[in-house]
């Protein structure tokens, strides 16, 4: 740490690199808050969570219950001990509220002024975080499992919708209707471009305006250009990787992938448990649901670096925070639990005794702010 500090007042390092690897200790050391509670306001599990991404603030949950809530997550008493309070939330008695279980929630990219959920209903909802209403809705013919809005784009407002059936459509928030549907049959191959089974997951590229990734219980991930007629790009699965002849013309860089085991993660429902990604940190790090843990892996090895244990039913969703290096896990016990970095450490008496004492770990003490650019 010194020796960091040191070079970097002098001019000899790269301030994010020092930065990187604080947020890397920080990651790494993460564990379960006792001082931090988070309101229960699910009666049933918590299936999805996302945190803004303009103040790192507030955070949404959606149940179950179909009940989605808006916690509030910043510690406005400065005490030691605190709960994130809900500040408010869709219960059951509201006239929008979700008939069934709500499958994914998350925030307009680009401020909090407005947010999206989707549910077993059939429906894609956009609210209007000020009033609570729901400002449009979608409806589809089947179950939806998840939706994504790109955080990147700013040619479109598509939203990526996946269902049961082996499709993925895109509802346009300008004009508010299904622009069109990614399951095209190929001429070239004489077979459907598309998924075969239903869809688990999307996932718009966070540097790629029309690029989607989608995954199946196929078990095959797809890679989309959605602006080509026979938009499949790259078909990934277990065992093979086929790149489709449009390819080589859809983007000027070569498309690469490698192999990582990360081992095998259970499961015993058919909807995608929600797992999150580190940012910022030298080398990045996946947080993945499995059974009542969570298990976090290097990105690049697959190596198993850690599990949190702290619920005692099955963990469906993780969100990380990365303004603190802070997690938020969200269970079928309907808890949602904070994992933080340890503000305290051990350090060794004068006397050099066995015992030991905790001190302020002075590397805490550092507030970056979250409007320092990443370069």
């Amino acid at each position: 740490m010194l020796s960091f500090l040191s070079a970097r007042q002098s001019g000899l390092e790269d301030p994010l690199r020092l930065r990187r690897a604080q947020s890397t200790r920080r990651v790494l050391g993460l564990e379960l808050n006792k001082d931090r509670d988070v309101e229960r306001i699910h009666c049933s599990g918590v299936n999805t969570l996302d945190i803004e991404p303009v103040e790192g603030r507030y955070m949404l949950s959606g149940g179950s219950d179909g009940v989605i809530v808006l916690y509030d997550l910043e510690n406005a008493s400065r005490q030691p001990y605190y709960t994130c309070k809900a500040v408010c939330s869709v219960g059951r008695s509201h006239p929008d509220v979700h008939k069934y279980s709500v499958e994914t929630v998350q925030w307009y990219p680009h401020d909090t002024g407005m947010f999206t959920s989707s549910s077993f209903d059939k429906t894609l909802k956009v609210w209007d975080t000020n009033t609570l209403q729901a400002a449009d809705v979608f409806n589809f013919e089947e179950t939806v499992y998840s939706h994504h809005m790109s955080p990147a784009a700013t040619k479109h407002c598509l939203v990526a919708v996946g269902t049961r059936g082996p499709k993925v459509q895109l509802c346009d928030l300008k004009s508010g209707s299904c622009s069109h549907i990614l399951q095209v049959y190929n001429f070239h191959t004489l077979g459907f471009a598309g998924h075969r089974q239903e869809i688990l997951a999307v996932s718009w590229s966070p540097r790629y305006d029309y690029i989607l990734a989608t995954a199946s219980a196929d078990s095959r991930v797809k890679l989309w250009d959605v602006r080509r007629a026979s938009g499949c790009l790259l078909t990934l699965d277990q065992h093979n990787g086929k790149k489709s002849q449009a390819v080589e013309s859809a983007q000027p860089e070569a498309w690469g992938c490698s192999k990582v085991n990360y081992g095998k993660v259970c499961n015993d429902s058919r909807k995608g448990l929600k797992f999150t990604v580190s940012w910022g940190c030298s080398s990045e790090f996946v947080f993945v649901p499995y059974g009542s843990t969570i298990a976090v892996y290097a990105v690049h090895s697959g190596e198993r670096l850690a599990v949190l244990k702290g619920h005692y039913k099955s963990v469906d969703c993780c969100v990380f925070q990365p303004h603190f290096q802070e997690l938020y896990s969200g269970s079928r016990d309907c808890n949602i639990l904070a994992w933080v970095p340890p503000l305290y450490e051990p350090i060794p008496d004068d006397d050099d005794e066995p015992t030991t004492k905790s001190q302020l770990n002075p590397a805490f003490v550092d507030a970056w702010s979250s409007s320092d650019e990443e370069g």
